[in-house]
């Protein structure tokens, strides 16, 4: 993709760190002054807006006590108008302030600025969420039977959408629906922060996610979405505050990004169990690049569960995690169909780990009984390189097919996890099948075919990366 940058070779602590610190330092930066030339701010787009409107414009009021559904809604349908072709575009400028709503959604050629210290804050009124219809390829929400709240910022059928600012915030305040989660007090599947369905050419860059009150990113059914320098945060005992969930989408790039999450970081899905067969829509044509994670219960990647439509052509690399559960995690079940095939992994700095690597074919969670058992999934071709992972507290890799479709294809070369406790099996592998080379503890046996060289990485260019963004300067009006 256009714009891209490539991180400087490191050791594994002195990347950690510069990681970390260079991840502080820029949010405390961009929260002072935002990306700008010569006194404009700047955005990436796809192409930039001719038309220009602030939410004052629309009676916004940024007390952070005044609801602002309203205005938002008012703003994006005034806008709307320039959303088709030759329109040349709208863009809503959220200035300073903290901007309680209710979920609204986005149109087409349209880009939501945040300033640096604008807050836009979920309400905590429940009736201001609408009840929509469950995903097709799900049959229900995830949560509960039956429908769902609206997501806080939403939109379906839309083409070149924009999310971006001066890291400005989008805070869901997700401690409210947590708590309902877990006393069992929501009728509905939460809401997420942010989901763009049956959309071409989605962007969200420069912005930071708090508290949600579930998944903060949901782009699904659509196609080249790019998420870039976004910042993620949510308390590590948050319920289901996964990052970033491409669902059955196709040409995404996710790069640059930080994320502190109750579940995983990043989860790649294509529907669940019948429905998702059904539906057929898969996950594939993916790059992760420069990810950073701390997620304690749960993975830096995860492959699945939800993944019945299929998942192929995943590529990550420069990874680096902390105080996580599992690196990667493909999670599946009887019942689920379909495939996780052709992932390829390499340039990991972990440090502690409870798994290095885990794979499961007994996920166990279903929609409902109508699941066809004989609905095998296939896990295939998966490759792990260059990866160091120190602090490991558990076991280097938790492997465990199904009986009788074995996960074939793995590929581990230059693997060293390093275990804060001897272990007298440090690996713990069932049904599964492979190769390996220079890989420290040994792996279990049958990961012990002998390979010669490096694991597989595709070197031809997904069409994502030759996306081109433009830098689009916006003048901040003066208040």
């Amino acid at each position: 993709m256009a714009l891209q940058t490539q991180a400087p070779n490191a050791s594994p602590l002195h990347l950690l760190l510069c990681v970390v610190l260079l991840a502080a330092s820029t949010s405390a930066a961009a929260r002072r002054h935002g990306p700008s030339v010569s006194g404009q701010s700047m955005y990436l787009a796809p192409s930039c807006r001719a038309h220009t409107a602030s939410l004052t414009d629309f009676g916004g009021v940024g007390d952070g006590n005044t609801s602002n559904t309203a205005a938002f809604k008012s703003a994006v349908d005034h806008l709307s108008q320039y959303s088709g072709e030759g329109g040349g575009g709208g863009m809503l400028y959220v200035p300073a302030g903290r901007w309680l709503t209710g979920p609204f959604n986005l149109t087409s050629h349209f880009t939501l600025y945040l300033d640096s210290d604008a807050v836009i804050l979920g309400s905590q009124d429940m009736s201001e969420w609408p009840i929509i219809d469950p995903l097709p390829s799900y049959g229900r929400g995830r949560d509960k039977a039956g429908g769902r709240y609206a997501s806080l910022i939403g939109g379906s059928n839309l083409t070149d959408v924009v999310i971006s600012g001066g890291n400005g915030t989008i805070d869901g305040q997700g401690a409210m629906w947590w708590s309902k989660f877990h006393s069992n007090k929501l009728k509905y599947t939460r809401g997420y922060l942010v989901e763009v369905m049956h959309s071409d050419t989605v962007v969200i860059t420069n912005v930071t996610l708090v508290n949600s009150p579930a998944w903060n990113i949901h782009p699904v059914y659509s196609r080249n979405v790019v998420v870039k320098g976004v910042t993620i945060l949510a308390p590590t005992r948050s319920p289901n505050t996964d990052g970033i969930n491409p669902d059955s989408c196709s040409h995404v790039s996710i790069e640059d990004c930080y994320i502190v999450s109750g579940d995983d970081c990043v989860a790649i899905k294509s529907g669940w169990d019948e429905y998702g067969i059904a539906y057929g829509m898969p996950s594939e044509h993916i790059v992760i690049r420069r990810l950073t994670c701390v997620s304690p219960t749960s993975a830096v990647i995860a492959l699945g569960s939800e993944m019945s439509g299929g998942i192929s052509d995943v590529r990550a690399e420069d990874i680096t995690a902390v105080n996580s559960e599992s690196a990667v995690r493909i999670k599946t079940a009887v019942g689920r169909g379909a495939y996780v095939r052709d992932v390829f992994v390499r340039g990991m700095n972990l440090d502690t780990m409870k798994w290095v690597f885990w794979m499961t074919g007994n996920y166990k969670s279903h929609p409902d009984d109508g699941y066809d058992p004989n609905a095998i999934p296939v896990v295939e071709n998966i490759s792990y390189q260059d990866v160091v992972a120190t602090g490991v507290y558990k076991e280097a890799a938790r492997l465990e097919g199904i009986q009788g479709a074995p996960f074939k294809g793995i590929c581990m070369a230059n693997v060293t996890a390093t275990l804060s406790k001897s272990r007298k099996y440090p690996w713990n592998c069932a049904d599964v099948e492979g190769v390996s080379v220079g890989v420290t503890p040994p792996p279990c046996q049958p990961l012990q075919g002998a390979h010669d060289g490096a694991c597989p990485f595709p070197t031809d260019t997904l069409p994502i990366d030759q996306l081109v963004l433009q830098q689009c300067a916006y003048s901040v009006p003066k208040i």
